[in-house]
């Protein structure tokens, strides 16, 4: 008997403009012990399966046909109070976004022990060893001190460990991991699979995997459904999916991922008939509004952006007295320097400073020490009405989309408030000219700026915030993990557009990812990071080819591998 069984599953979301069908007839199976993967484009109803499957989905969405079966019992359409019990302690979910899924008013320890006991019968100090437990497994450092502090004090890669450590802790039948590793750096996201794929075996645990990394399913998964437009097109075993695809969307996908062996000049794109909604076009940037008015003074320096040895503490514990506070060096003396119009990359673990270095370098902290200067000015030091004028210049695409926006603004006023704010447009109608432009050149059209983020799906969301880091037609562009909640189609299409308006505008970029064949795609030099510190610089070519630091040969050897399809035509950069 099959652990679960999704039967002809129909999802439709009413809205006055009618109803849309995300998922159409919807057929699967999940052995105890299996590991099924869906992939997919973004928006495809890959995670909109998952969440109908234990009840969540978002208002108004419905289930409008089809039953879903767990160890034989059919648990669609059960009351509130049933499918709560399900919950947690027979189907665990790991969700894609973690800061929305993290209570920010709770610690850790509040928000595992709450977990534990609403789905055990332990005792509270029970509960809370096996919470500092969970914590170890999923490769958070120093369990009994940051079991103690709150969502915000994490990285992005360190709170998708602690929404995993919530979903793994009551020991489910079935797990829903939808993007569970979309944060996490290879090393990291090759514990969590080990520990995934291990209680699948051990304990007879079926997971769905909901990813859009194509070296992750090759990697862990045993069946593979591909979804497009709400359709499984195509499933199998993983090993037929990857080697002999059928479909030709499935085909054309797999061979849009990023190589990890050889530098291309420009990204494969999926050339599958129906997939764009929107033609990714290599735009004249020239007769463009991106390419007006952008003219920069010329610095003296051969750098752009110079950062010198530049520290920053954070504190974890307070005390009375200033000695006995604990802090974190979350950067440590780091030091390198970015010249105009390339792509520096900066690469290493989850919390090893990555995202705390760009946001000192945009000014959203500030340095304990060390310098920032950019185009010969130092920035550091600088109040915000003096750093003002460098805004425009200096953008940032963050890593997290659905927190970086006001849920309460349309799209089209999400994109349109920095162009607003820098008085860059001189009329209402030419900004809804430029926003409308900048929705087309990411993919999602015109008509998406009606509509509000919770419409969007987590790569959609990603994209609208690529628009508006475009709107004030910036200088220097710092990228935090701009493409991880993006299946590979959109990365690639994305990942080109950046690369057009780099050659159209001499745009320079600081790239930090943690997916290592994209950084070779995409940098000219790479510096790699761990534990605060920079611990190597050089040309992406060499680091790819002859890593000198043995950390950073471990994280090539844990990068995912998958064969590539052959595909005629690549221009390989020598």
């Amino acid at each position: 008997m099959a652990l679960l069984e999704v039967k002809n599953l129909k999802i439709e979301f009413p809205s006055r403009f009618g109803i849309a069908t995300a998922v159409h007839d919807a057929s699967f199976l999940v052995e105890p012990g299996e590991i099924v993967g869906l992939v997919g484009e973004s928006g495809a109803g890959k995670s909109t399966i998952g969440n109908a499957i234990i009840d969540l989905l978002s208002p108004p969405g419905r289930v409008a046909g089809g039953e879903v079966f767990l160890q034989g019992k059919k648990i669609s359409q059960l009351p509130a109070d049933k499918i709560r019990e399900i919950r947690g302690q027979k189907i665990g979910f790991i969700f894609q976004d973690p800061m929305t899924s993290l209570n920010p008013l709770l610690t850790i320890e509040q928000q595992l022990v709450e977990t534990i006991l609403a789905n055990s019968t332990v005792s509270t100090q029970q509960a809370r060893q096996k919470a500092l437990d969970m914590l170890q497994q999923v490769g958070i450092p120093e369990p009994e001190v940051r079991i103690k502090q709150y969502p915000h004090q994490f990285s992005g890669g360190m709170r998708q460990r602690v929404v995993i450590a919530i979903a793994l802790s009551s020991e489910p039948k079935l797990i829903i991991a939808d993007e569970p590793t979309t944060a996490l750096d290879v090393s990291i996201q090759d514990q969590i699979l080990e520990l995934i794929k291990g209680l699948c075996k051990e304990r007879q645990v079926g997971c769905i995997l909901v990813t859009h990394d194509m070296g992750v399913i090759a990697n862990v998964t045993d069946r593979v459904a591909v979804m497009y437009r709400g359709k499984i097109v195509e499933m199998g075993t993983t090993e037929q999916i990857l080697s002999s695809p059928e479909h030709p969307y499935t085909k054309s996908l797999i061979s849009a991922v990023p190589r990890s062996d050889v530098k291309l000049a420009r990204f494969p794109l999926v050339d599958y008939i129906e997939t764009a909604e929107v033609a990714f076009e290599k735009i004249d940037i020239s007769n463009h509004w991106l390419g007006q008015g952008n003219h920069f003074a010329a610095t003296e320096e051969d750098y752009l952006l110079k950062v010198d040895k530049v520290c920053l503490k954070f504190k974890t514990q307070s005390a009375l007295l200033k000695k006995n506070c604990k802090y974190v060096q979350a950067v440590d003396n780091v030091s390198f320097t970015v010249k105009a119009g390339e792509t520096f990359g900066l690469v290493g673990e989850s919390g090893s400073g990555k995202s705390t270095i760009a946001r000192v370098i945009a000014g959203l902290y500030a340095p304990d020490s060390g310098v920032i200067q950019f185009a010969g000015k130092e920035l550091t030091g600088l109040t915000e009405a003096q750093r003002r004028p460098f805004r425009r210049e200096l953008q940032m695409v963050f890593q997290n989309p659905y927190s970086s926006m006001n849920p309460r603004m349309c799209i089209a006023d999400i994109i349109a408030e920095p162009i607003r704010f820098h008085k860059l447009a001189s009329s209402n109608q030419e900004i809804q000219q430029i926003v409308g432009d900048l929705l087309e050149h990411v993919g999602l059209g015109r008509k998406a700026g009606v509509k509000y983020p919770h419409e969007f799906s987590g790569g959609q969301r990603q994209r609208i915030s690529i628009a508006r880091a475009l709107a004030t037609r910036p200088r220097f562009l710092i990228c935090d993990e701009p493409t991880s909640a993006l299946d590979v189609s959109v990365q690639a299409q994305i990942l080109n557009l950046l690369k057009d308006l780099q050659d159209e505008l001499s745009l320079t970029m600081l790239f930090i990812s943690h997916d290592l064949p994209v950084i070779r795609q995409v940098c000219d030099r790479i510096g790699v990071m761990r534990y605060g510190k920079l611990i190597e610089v050089a040309e992406t070519e060499q680091l790819f080819t002859s890593p000198q630091h043995e950390y950073t040969q471990q994280l090539l050897d844990l990068m995912p591998k998958l064969t590539q399809l052959s595909r005629e035509g690549l221009e390989i950069v020598e």
